[in-house]
């Protein structure tokens, strides 16, 4: 059996996105946000939620009429920890081939060039 992966699926990310935004929210909280975007059911939001609780991504407390949940990590943490995940599986650990695709592909302008310059100074 394959080991779970520490990196968020599609759906997943999606009702992170929603947590992360309102801080705190229900499950009703993010179904309602969700359907906006699209057709979900309550019961898969809320089983997602839980899964997430499970994986270490949310923390549940008793609020007056429902569980409250909130991010058990910062979104730059999950999210640098899938980049790396991808970096890693896909170009075995080198962010460079990544750049190069990025720039011969997307035809990032002069302008994006210099911040990615800027910011690689800065750290």
């Amino acid at each position: 059996m394959r080991p779970r992966s520490k990196t968020l699926t599609q759906q997943e990310l999606e009702i992170m996105k929603v947590v992360w935004a309102c801080e705190k929210a229900t499950v009703r909280d993010v179904y309602e946000a969700l359907l906006e975007r699209r057709k979900v059911a309550y019961t898969t939001v809320m089983t997602m939620m839980k899964i997430l609780e499970q994986k270490g991504f949310l923390k549940k407390t008793q609020g007056d009429r429902a569980y409250v949940y909130r991010p058990a990590q910062p979104q730059r943490q999950v999210v640098g920890a899938m980049v790396r995940e991808f970096i890693n599986r896909v170009f075995n650990g080198s962010a460079e081939p990544l750049l190069v695709h990025l720039v011969e592909e997307h035809h990032l302008s002069a302008k994006d060039l210099e911040e990615i310059a800027r910011l690689r100074r800065k750290s």
